[in-house]
């Protein structure tokens, strides 16, 4: 109980720095580059997944020294590909959802431009008990 719970502590620690890099790039992108929201948190969700990788293999996760490392992150891939696509569906509905809400309402109209960076966060923590789940299963050495 104490291995588990001393790894999910540092799979928080590394959730929250990817996090951060996922939020900052996201929105960077989305205020400073002009990007579409959908379009800059599909990328910075790409680039906190790879170092989330390197983070989760050589700090959180017990991973088999021994196994092949291309399946190994192959494997990573795919899962992390299917929390992109329910990142990636949160954040359309949500968004459209928190926009439309905000419109609604004439002291939070002036904000509905912002949904999107409230969304992400839901998504974030979505994708991270997946993420963990997940991981636990297919990553670690059993």
């Amino acid at each position: 109980m104490k291995k588990l719970l001393a790894q999910i502590i540092k799979f928080g620690a590394v959730g929250f720095l990817c996090f951060f890099i996922d939020y900052f790039i996201m929105v960077g992108l989305t205020e400073l580059a002009g990007i579409p929201s959908l379009i800059s948190s599909g990328c910075s969700y790409t680039i906190s997944t790879i170092v989330n990788y390197i983070l989760s293999i050589t700090v959180v996760f017990d991973a088999d020294k021994e196994a092949n490392k291309a399946a190994q992150f192959i494997i990573f891939v795919i899962l992390s590909l299917i929390g992109l696509g329910i990142n990636q569906l949160i954040m359309w509905l949500g968004t459209d959802w928190l926009e439309g809400l905000m419109l609604q309402s004439q002291m939070l109209s002036a904000f509905a431009r912002y949904a999107y960076m409230i969304v992400k966060i839901f998504a974030t923590a979505v994708v991270m008990v997946y993420n963990f789940i997940t991981r636990k299963i297919f990553i670690e050495k059993h």
